[in-house]
């Protein structure tokens, strides 16, 4: 019985390590666009990672069929959605600190959307099913950071320091 139970420990743990060596980079840039961290100090996207794929693991035996990937990728965004709720003060509103990564003009929930629905390819109703919003209301936020990351809004003016002014003729 034990040596039963040792056979399959090691198959599941063969299982997990491939799955993992496969699936550990796409998820780990995801958690990254996330959290719009840098790529090279990006603290809490392995942090989001560790947690998605001990999830994952937890939850091997009981996949049936079902995609290790699409689990850990729900576990991702569900998990990194309920933190920056935590976060940012019972909403997916904007950044009190902006993260220096690629994404950090948007903000999170427009992070979630977008990564879930450009990068990962995730239809509209299923990220609309997996976030709990309307489809609707998905396909606008989607809309919307697409268009916040083509056309960033103008920021302020530079000022012209002074020693510039003194030396133009």
């Amino acid at each position: 019985m034990r040596e039963r139970q040792a056979s399959q420990g090691a198959r599941r743990a063969r299982e997990f390590e491939a799955f993992v060596a496969g699936a550990a980079g796409r998820l780990s840039h995801a958690a990254t666009l996330l959290t719009a961290e840098p790529p090279a100090d990006n603290p809490r996207a392995r942090r989001l990672l560790a947690l998605s794929l001990a999830h994952t693991y937890a939850y091997w035996d009981r996949l049936h069929g079902e995609d290790p990937y699409d689990r850990a990728r729900q576990y991702l965004a569900t998990r990194f959605a309920r933190e920056a709720w935590h976060r940012y003060g019972g909403g997916l509103g904007r950044a009190r600190r902006r993260p220096a990564g690629p994404l950090s003009g948007l903000a999170p929930q427009e992070r979630l959307i977008l990564v879930l629905r450009l990068y990962e390819g995730v239809a509209e109703e299923q990220a609309a099913a997996l976030l709990g919003l309307p489809v609707e209301r998905v396909r606008t936020i989607c809309d919307r950071a697409t268009a916040t990351l083509l056309h960033p809004p103008a920021g302020p003016a530079h000022p012209v320091p002074a020693e510039a002014k003194a030396t133009t003729p």
